[in-house]
């Protein structure tokens, strides 16, 4: 076996403590602008963890090589470490067998792949996908993309003012032509949590295929695709502190079986004749072309990062974060949060009167904040709130109610800045 970096690094945190965790991430420790760094933009992308930069540099340097081809030494530990990523992966989700984890580059390949590989054999004219108002542009445009191919319909499920959307009202749309519910786990540009284990048992007892976006739901709770049932999950790691440019298909197997290759060349070949191609078993049939080897290397110790701490622990400081940050904003004059549902993760989105969101994040920057502002690539959400853009503020286990406080008082000095502030 090959004594990695990774495997080093897996010694068990053995309570959550902020202040150990932040030791972790070196990052945390850098100024911005003369301020300390309060990185609050991890809906977008997350800090990673010594480990993680441990495994990456360690394969860097010590095993770099393509996996699965070579009989030499480097790429025989290449393809193992690469192999037990994967492994990791399929008991963090507790997927049934290895073969249903397909490591790809991230949630959008992974919903691009199921709509080509799946939903385009499948469909016929007349035929549905049926989506919500909530999602994510990577959860839209395939479908549509795939509807105007086979000249299916996109049917969308409401939200409501807290950005909320009804199980009742999904149903409602459940019809004998929809092939296919997609949907995310959790709103990147609201939080909102949705009920998805409720959703894919109506889908199935109506024999509805499921598809859940699981991008901004694995770093904060647990998951578990066998409790859920659902067909395909998907995931990337960059949101959960891996590195950027990997992610995860996670299918049931027996669907994935019967599913054409989406990619040819590479590892997803047995054997390639002019007269036809033999296609290699799973995972490996959607595995086309040379991967992200150091970024799965990079998923792997995430996993065994997030397995080593308390995760319910872990959970309720950010649930405690989220509450705290829902306070602290209700005392700024101005500011309307945008997303209320009374379950939520990870964020909290808000809108402040006379101050555009790109000047806002401007001026939180120069106080060394980081947050997002924008559509969140859910641009009929913003439409929906009619709202241009908000400023987001995205939360990970290693941020503080100290930041927090930070983030309201600079929130104040730009309505001063503004010309809002009280005399």
């Amino acid at each position: 076996m090959i004594e990695s970096a990774q495997m080093k690094n897996d010694t068990p945190l053995r309570t959550f403590d902020v202040e150990t965790i932040r030791r972790e991430f070196p990052v945390l420790s850098r100024s911005v602008h003369g301020h300390p760094l309060a990185y609050l933009d991890n809906g977008a992308s997350s800090q990673s963890p010594n480990p993680v930069i441990d495994a990456v540099d360690d394969y860097v340097r010590r095993h770099h090589s393509n996996i699965h081809r070579g009989v030499h030494t480097l790429s025989q530990e290449a393809t193992a470490l690469y192999e037990a990523a994967r492994d990791r992966v399929m008991r963090f989700i507790n997927a049934r067998a290895r073969s249903e984890i397909i490591l790809l580059h991230g949630t959008t390949e992974a919903v691009n792949l199921v709509a080509q590989s799946y939903a385009r054999p499948l469909l016929r004219a007349g035929d549905e996908i049926l989506i919500t108002h909530l999602e994510h542009h990577a959860n839209i445009v395939p479908w549509q993309m795939v509807c105007a191919q086979t000249g299916a319909k996109l049917v969308v499920a409401p939200i409501d003012s807290r950005g909320e959307v009804s199980v009742a009202a999904i149903e409602a749309l459940m019809g004998p032509r929809t092939r296919l519910l997609a949907c995310a786990h959790v709103s990147n540009a609201l939080g909102t949590v949705l009920p998805v284990a409720q959703l894919v048992q109506s889908a199935k007892s109506r024999g509805i295929a499921t598809l859940i976006d699981g991008a901004q739901a694995v770093a904060h709770m647990q998951v578990d695709v066998r409790a859920l049932g659902c067909d395909f999950y998907v995931f990337s790691g960059h949101k959960m502190y891996a590195p950027t440019g990997v992610g995860v298909l996670y299918g049931r197997e027996e669907v994935l079986e019967r599913m054409p290759p989406w990619q040819g060349g590479g590892d997803m070949i047995l054997t390639v004749s002019f007269e036809g191609t033999t296609y290699n078993a799973l995972p490996y049939k959607f595995e086309a072309g040379t991967p992200n080897i150091a970024g799965v290397v990079g998923l792997g110790a995430a996993i065994g990062f997030l397995e080593s701490i308390d995760r319910p622990a872990a959970q309720a400081h950010e649930e405690a974060l989220l509450a705290y940050a829902h306070a602290t904003l209700g005392t700024i004059p101005g500011l309307r949060v945008i997303g209320t549902a009374r379950e939520k993760a990870g964020l909290v989105s808000w809108v402040l009167d006379g101050v555009h969101p790109h000047d806002l994040g401007t001026i939180l920057d120069q106080d060394g904040i980081a947050v997002r502002t924008g559509h969140h690539c859910a641009m009929p959400v913003m439409d929906f709130f009619s709202v241009p853009a908000t400023t987001r503020a995205s939360f990970a286990i290693y941020n503080t109610f100290a930041e927090i406080d930070r983030l309201g008082a600079s929130l104040m000095r730009a309505l001063h800045l503004f010309g809002r502030g009280a005399d």
